[in-house]
């Protein structure tokens, strides 16, 4: 069996914080008014279960239902219901020992605005910008190092150390991202990751109550949504149900052992998610896909004990109030018991109807995706999560960048990967893209070519779904997973200092930077403005020689799209699309602007344009 030190401390004073020696509880707080309203508090403390006279509460509209006590000692989990006639103040927590103490734990008014100014989803008219903040840029220097962390690395020189990135820096450049036509950020985990190493990527949870000081803390979070929200955009924060860091304060000191899914000896996950849907498969396989760790480094959280998934919702509902996020990206989602995410997605919609839940669906064929989404299938498990991460239209677009054209190769695996649309409830709302900070640089995929490069973004940006890039995908960055993923987590040129080139900034960037940058701009703005790309319906032909040809329409708009996958330049001919074509007598190049007759032309090898049809 894997072993777990626990780790004993002294606390002499009790206060609802996060100092080192003092009792913790977790939430540090509730709101009035939640649906959510039965609560339940974890206390974190040497020996606090032992508590002589016990635990007591006197606030009105506040009742203490039950007192649990676990394996440990060190923990005690009480039952609050905070009823409608509770209003906003502290709780006295009364811990009836030798020397008796307080916990305070405070009750808030419910933040106004939830749909409007917080909490509002993603939808299809967005345009989402994927951030690792330690690799964006530092804008606070005073926070690189924070004191008793483990990891104190601070070296640009070495992709597995920290660079200093952080909220602030973010925060900063948000007029940049304005600009370029994002409506919505989605950040890589801003919470707390006190690891010894490779603490970049934040998906190695220590304490889900804390922002990461290194990237500026709770205050900074507060600003950066602030600021977000005041440009009219959106933040998507990233959660991790699956597992936690190994030096999570629930892995040192374990509540009980059942807290984690514990194996005879180190059980690593398959990774086989066909395991969930096939009609054939042994349940052990099931159990050690589900059960089974991540990493040695991560160990595996047991969502079937009724404490750690209260533990979760909690904290998933805890995070929307107080900072005020407008979704989630779902880390791992297969790995987790898909019951208990059914129960937390539903515990977060109940209380956000317009909150947007997506999760990270890495697997390979529509099935497998379509399965851990609302769909239209008659089986026996049924998800509510609504949407996915959308890596088979990723597959689809790679290969036709990159493969021959063939009966189901090349872009004709696009064209049949988007066939089979109708096993999604709503498809829409999948999340489509082209990389991000697990996989290869789509620019160094296809080879640096840049036409080719240019024909993926229009695709991205034109397809049905939620377009999302990777920072610095509106440049010509490379990087590669092989020899490590940090290779795709270079730093944002611009972003700290002493960076000799900032490509913030027109002056610093090169001129295929710039190429990639104006078409970008150009697409998401006019996609900002396009009813037919955002919200209408979409019509694809069958690709012919290599030439894929599908339609964005509405009743006020219509816009096509012509991609050239062949080796040689098409005619592209207006005939075959007349259904579509009808009533128009021109078309303007939405690049370009330029507009010209509804005549055949050609289109060079490897090159798409977007056309919006005029009369």
């Amino acid at each position: 069996m894997k072993k777990i030190v626990i780790v004993n401390c002294l606390f002499l004073v009790a206060v609802c914080s996060f100092a080192q020696n003092e009792y913790k509880c977790y939430p540090s707080n509730w709101w009035t008014g939640m649906k959510w309203n039965k609560v339940q508090v974890m206390l974190h403390g040497d020996a606090i279960a032992n508590a002589a006279g016990g635990f007591n509460i006197v606030y009105p509209g506040v009742t203490l239902t039950k007192i649990n006590k676990v394996e440990n000692p060190n923990y005690v989990f009480l039952d609050l219901v905070i009823t409608a006639a509770a209003r906003p103040g502290i709780i006295k927590i009364k811990v009836n020992k030798e020397n008796p103490v307080t916990i305070d734990f405070e009750i808030k008014a419910k933040r106004a605005g939830r749909g409007k100014d917080f909490a509002q989803g993603v939808t299809s008219r967005d345009f989402m910008y994927l951030v690792m903040p330690d690799r964006f840029s530092n804008g606070d220097p005073s926070n690189d190092r924070i004191a008793g962390m483990r990891d104190q690395s601070l070296n640009r020189d070495t992709v597995f150390n920290r660079h200093g990135g952080d909220l602030q820096g973010i925060t900063n450049h948000l007029e940049y991202l304005q600009q370029l036509g994002v409506t919505t950020l989605w950040l890589n985990p801003v919470i707390e990751n006190d690891m010894p190493d490779r603490t970049e990527h934040g998906y190695a949870f220590t304490d889900h109550y804390t922002i990461d000081r290194r990237l500026g803390g709770e205050k900074a979070y507060h600003q950066l949504v602030a600021a977000t929200h005041a440009k009219g955009m959106k933040i998507i924060q990233d959660a991790v149900y699956n597992h936690v860091g190994l030096y999570h304060f629930t892995v040192q000191d374990p509540p009980m052992k059942d807290w984690l899914h514990q194996w005879p000896s180190y059980t690593n996950t398959t990774y086989k998610d066909q395991v969930w849907f096939d009609p054939y498969a042994a349940p052990v396989e099931r159990k050690k896909m589900a059960d089974g760790w991540f990493t040695a480094k991560m160990p595996d959280l047991n969502q079937y004990n009724p404490y750690v998934a209260d533990f979760l919702i909690q904290h998933a509902i805890w995070t929307v109030e107080e900072f005020g996020i407008d979704g989630w990206r779902i880390d791992t989602y297969a790995y987790n018991d898909l019951e208990f995410m059914n129960r937390c997605n539903k515990a977060l919609t109940d209380e956000y109807p317009l909150l947007t839940l997506f999760g990270e669906t890495w697997v390979h064929g529509v099935i497998n995706q379509s399965f851990f989404v609302q769909n239209n299938y008659s089986i026996p498990f049924k998800s509510n999560l609504q949407a996915a991460t959308d890596f088979q239209t990723l597959w689809g677009i790679q290969d036709a960048m990159t493969k021959d054209f063939g009966w189901t190769d090349g872009v004709n695996k696009l064209y049949t990967t988007l066939a089979q649309d109708f096993v999604y409830k709503d498809p829409m709302r999948n999340v489509i893209f082209l990389d991000n900070h697990d996989i290869s640089r789509f620019y160094s995929v296809i080879g640096e070519d840049m036409d080719k490069y240019k024909s993926s973004l229009s695709w991205l940006f034109t397809c049905r779904g939620i377009p999302q890039i990777y920072y610095g995908d509106e440049l010509a960055t490379t990087g590669l997973t092989s020899p490590s993923d940090g290779y795709v987590r270079l730093d944002f040129p611009g972003g700290f200092p002493g960076d000799t080139a900032n490509k913030f900034e027109l002056s610093g960037r090169t001129v295929k930077d710039h190429e990639i940058w104006r078409h970008v701009h150009a697409l998401a703005n006019y996609r900002k403005l396009s009813s037919a790309i955002t919200t209408g319906k979409m019509m694809q032909y069958v690709p012919e020689d290599g030439v894929y040809v599908y339609f964005r329409y509405d009743a006020g708009q219509t816009v096509m799209v012509a991609m050239n996958t062949a080796k040689k330049d098409m005619v592209i001919s207006f005939e075959k699309y007349k259904e579509r074509i009808t009533g128009f007598t021109q078309y303007m190049d939405i690049i370009t602007k330029e507009k010209k007759a509804l005549k055949e032309f050609t289109l060079g090898s490897y090159k798409t344009v977007v056309i919006e049809l005029m009369k």
